[in-house]
């Protein structure tokens, strides 16, 4: 009698092993059906990634490219010299590139003067927004009711209000209040136009802040005002340096307002100053009006790429895990 006998035959084995087949180890996991086709599955997915995610690159970078064009083509217009500028076979690059653009532009209109109205205008209003807009988006990110939520609801509403429909009203009240052709008119418009963007944006930056990190601070004896100061703050930050700056770059950019209400030359803004190359008959003094919108671009690039890592960052530094 053989040992697997005398154990009462617990350790047969149930099917006859093939011919020129080894034993299998106890405790070595055997291959399921399940998990070939698991594996297959895996198998056949990988190519079906990887052409999904070449599409996305591919996708993006023609989303790039579509917006990079009218800049690369502005960068290349306001080196160009006349003859070029008038040639029947336009190229990328300037076969002469010249300055000279650039020189009748700030000869032909005030640029400088144009271009520190709109610092004025955008920076202070972009300011006033943000000191209005952070205090009433906490307020309906964290005390939520139905006057919360109906507030929430007339922001969303009000950005549909095409700029036609308000202007008329709005030209009206500031000659009522002698604000017509001011400085100080303009930055309260631009401040009323902009109010509900930065005040949609900062709810949501809010709404992500974990409320028991509060709760712990006012566990900890901390009040009202230190908790805000102390803890919500700091992972508020990188909310209010974005919504401010996108509030600055929307008042730096906007031209109905500012053609509408400033009329005096002296306080128009650069949008406003830029539309002076166009001739009596329609007919656009390229050269100059590509080099004056690319100095009038390039404030608002810059300001974005230097702020950029900032709001990164402070994202980063802000990131809570409940």
């Amino acid at each position: 009698m053989t040992a697997t006998e005398s154990t009462g035959g617990s350790e047969r084995s149930s099917a006859p092993r093939g011919a020129g087949s080894a034993p299998v180890p106890r405790g070595t996991p055997r291959r399921t059906s399940t998990s070939r086709r698991t594996s297959t599955s895996r198998r056949r997915a990988t190519p079906r990634r990887t052409a999904t995610r070449a599409g996305q690159y591919a996708a993006l970078l023609g989303y790039l490219a579509f917006l990079a064009f009218p800049f690369l083509w502005l960068l290349s217009t306001a080196f160009k010299p006349p003859r070029e500028l008038g040639s029947m076979h336009p190229t990328w690059i300037p076969e002469a590139p010249t300055l000279e653009n650039f020189r009748q532009a700030f000869a032909q209109q005030p640029l400088l003067a144009a271009a520190g109205n709109s610092l004025l205008a955008a920076a202070v209003s972009a300011l006033l927004a943000i000191l209005l807009a952070t205090p009433m988006a906490y307020v309906l990110a964290r005390f939520r009711n139905r006057l919360s939520r109906a507030a929430t609801g007339w922001v969303v509403i009000s950005q549909a209000f095409p700029l036609v429909l308000v202007i008329i009203p709005l030209f009206l009240i500031l000659k009522g209040l002698h604000l017509v052709d001011s400085r100080i008119g303009l930055i309260m418009v631009y401040v009323v136009w902009s109010l509900p963007f930065a005040l949609w944006m900062l709810t949501g930056y809010v709404r992500a802040i974990p409320r028991e990190l509060e709760e712990a601070a006012a566990v900890d004896g901390a009040g009202r005002l230190r908790t805000l100061v102390s803890v919500t703050a700091p992972l508020f930050a990188p909310g209010i340096v974005a919504t401010a700056l996108f509030a600055f770059i929307t008042a730096w950019n906007e031209f109905f307002f500012a053609l509408v209400l400033l009329k005096s030359p002296e306080k128009q803004t650069l949008p406003v100053v830029l539309t002076h190359f166009l001739g009596a008959e329609g007919v656009a003094d390229l050269g100059p009006l590509a080099a004056a919108a690319l100095l009038a671009t390039l404030p608002s690039l810059l300001l974005f790429a230097a702020i950029q890592r900032r709001i990164t960052g402070g994202m980063l530094a802000g990131a809570v895990k409940n």
